[in-house]
Order: structure tokens, then C-alpha cells, then sequence
């Protein structure tokens, strides 16, 4: 289903569907609401402060042992209710590719 002009088709959820936030080094954790998601991203009610949300990427956790998981970057934060992106490893690849074939482009052309 799509809706607010998304690109990707979004899910809502019916139930509050509890998830945690965790930082990539393990030294913060928050618990959510997963409100919506989709292929690429999803969003959010966070429980208490949204100050560590500020990390460069962090972890979804979907399952209370942490074996179900998302990699995620912070996209925006209203209020309580945070939008997070999807890191996939094609995509940093391709970053990171992009940002070499630039890099290299720009030395060639000196």
C-alpha cells in the first residue's frame, strides 16, 4: 500500500509491534513501536530520549534475541516519532564506488 507519496509501498501495522534500537558499538539501546515500514526504511516511536538517535548508523533489532535485524541511519525525528533508512551492503558498496570513480575522475582530469 502506498501512501504519503512514498516511493516504496509501505505496511502499517495493525498491532503495536515492538522493536529495539541499538547503537552498532552496543553501548545504547531504545525500545520502539515499529508504526510503518518498507523495503527501504520505516518509521518509528521511540521510547525515551532520541539524543543517542544522532549516530552515523545503528541497529534495528526485530526479535528479542537480536538475531532479526536491520542496519538503519536516522532520516528525520518529530517529536517522539523518528523515520529511519535501510543500509544495505550493495548500497554502501556502491557509495563507496561512486565516491572512488569521482575521487579518481577529479585526479584525471588535474
Amino acid at each position: 500500500m502506498r501512501f504519503d507519496g512514498r516511493k516504496a509501498s509501505r505496511v502499517r501495522m495493525d498491532h503495536r509491534q515492538p522493536v529495539n534500537l541499538m547503537g552498532a558499538d552496543g553501548t545504547w539501546q531504545r525500545s520502539c513501536v515499529l508504526l510503518d515500514v518498507s523495503q527501504t526504511g520505516a518509521k518509528l516511536e521511540v521510547e525515551g530520549t532520541l539524543d543517542v538517535l544522532q549516530a552515523k548508523e545503528f541497529f534495528m533489532l526485530l526479535s528479542s534475541t537480536g538475531l532479526a535485524y536491520r542496519r538503519c541511519e536516522l532520516v528525520w525525528i518529530d517529536g517522539t516519532m523518528a523515520g529511519v533508512h535501510f543500509i544495505s551492503a550493495a548500497g554502501k558498496k556502491k557509495t563507496a564506488s561512486a565516491t572512488a570513480a569521482a575521487a579518481q575522475s577529479a585526479t584525471q582530469s588535474k
